[in-house]
């Protein structure tokens, strides 16, 4: 019974899956994830992604945002920091590294020499089937990169997450207002409605 009711749920997320228009058309694109139109539609709401623009990509596998910025930018440095493996994408610097280590964040600086533009994150915690649970753990790796962010952006830099709506959102959104001048929410079109994620969006450090 059980192994039936599996193989039910699994059929259907994958009939799900190929309804979806923004999974079929990552597919005819040929893009690695639907969670690149995402970066797309908040770009096209915030445009904070230019030619010249060194960025950090965290969370990077399977390469679906990294694909995107590497069509963007042309002079700038892009790069892609996972604990999962990722195919190569040219003009990506993909670094295998947990970013939460020290030694991660001493190898991002080396490889910048400067202070960057933009960090983008659609980092989310492992699923452990509790929505709750998974949510407040997705904010907490949200939250870490939202404190490493004076370390390595410029004053006017930009910072974009993946953030859960629950009951730890408005301390991740106070936290957010404590470092940047700007703080901003969008749910892009192409987030499933059912799901729980927005997208944060901030920009301009306070004088820390």
């Amino acid at each position: 019974m059980k192994k039936s009711k599996r193989v039910k749920k699994s059929n259907t997320w994958r009939i799900k899956q190929h309804r979806d228009q923004f999974f079929k058309k990552s597919k005819t694109l040929g893009y690695r994830s639907r969670a690149s139109f995402k970066l797309l539609e908040l770009n096209k709401k915030f445009n904070f992604i230019k030619k010249n623009t060194n960025l950090l990509d965290l969370g990077s596998s399977p390469g679906g945002w990294s694909q995107v910025v590497s069509k963007m930018i042309v002079n700038g440095k892009i790069l892609s920091v996972d604990l999962k493996p990722m195919e190569p994408i040219k003009n990506v610097k993909f670094l295998n590294l947990d970013i939460f280590d020290g030694s991660s964040r001493e190898a991002i600086r080396n490889f910048f020499k400067e202070n960057i533009d933009v960090i983008i994150s659609d980092m989310a915690a492992d699923t452990t089937g509790n929505k709750s649970l998974d949510s407040i753990r997705t904010n907490q790796l949200c939250s870490e990169v939202l404190k490493f962010s004076p370390e390595i952006l410029k004053p006017q830099g930009v910072f974009v997450s993946k953030i859960f709506s629950g009951e730890d959102f408005i301390e991740v959104k106070n936290l957010a207002k404590s470092i940047f001048k700007e703080v901003n929410f969008f749910k892009p079109e192409s987030s499933r409605n059912e799901s729980r994620e927005t997208y944060i969006h901030c920009k301009i450090l306070k004088s820390l």
